[in-house]
C-alpha cells in the first residue's frame, strides 16, 4: 500500500473516531436525545452556516461518487456515500480517496 493509501486510511479513521466521540459525549450528557443535537445545529447563524457547509459537501462527495461509479465500474467505492451520511464528510471524503486510489487488476 502506498504511502497516499495510508495517510487516506488514517484520516478516514480519523474522521470517524474523533467526530464521533463529541457526538457520544453530547448525546451521554443529554440523555440519548438525538433531536436535541439536531436542534443544536440550528442554535445560531454560525451552527447554521457549518450545517449548510457540510450538507452541501455531503451531497457533492456523493454526486461525485456516483458520476465516478458509473465510469469506474468501482462499485465498492459507494460504501463511502454511507459513511459520509452516517458518520460524517471527514470520513466519508478520505474514505472515498482510498478505495478510488487502490490498484486496478
Amino acid at each position: 500500500m502506498s504511502a497516499l493509501r495510508r495517510i487516506y486510511l488514517a484520516l478516514a479513521v480519523w474522521g470517524a473516531v474523533h467526530p464521533m466521540y463529541w457526538f457520544v459525549t453530547y448525546l451521554a450528557a443529554n440523555a440519548w436525545d438525538f433531536g436535541a443535537m439536531v436542534d443544536a445545529w440550528y442554535v445560531n447563524a454560525s451552527t447554521i452556516g457549518l450545517t449548510w457547509d457540510l450538507i452541501i459537501a455531503a451531497i457533492t462527495l456523493t454526486v461525485w461518487i456516483l458520476a465516478e461509479v458509473a465510469v469506474r465500474r468501482n462499485w465498492l467505492a459507494l460504501v463511502a456515500i454511507p459513511a459520509t451520511f452516517l458518520i460524517g464528510v471527514s470520513c466519508g471524503l478520505p474514505l472515498y480517496l482510498f478505495l478510488r486510489t487502490r490498484p486496478v487488476t
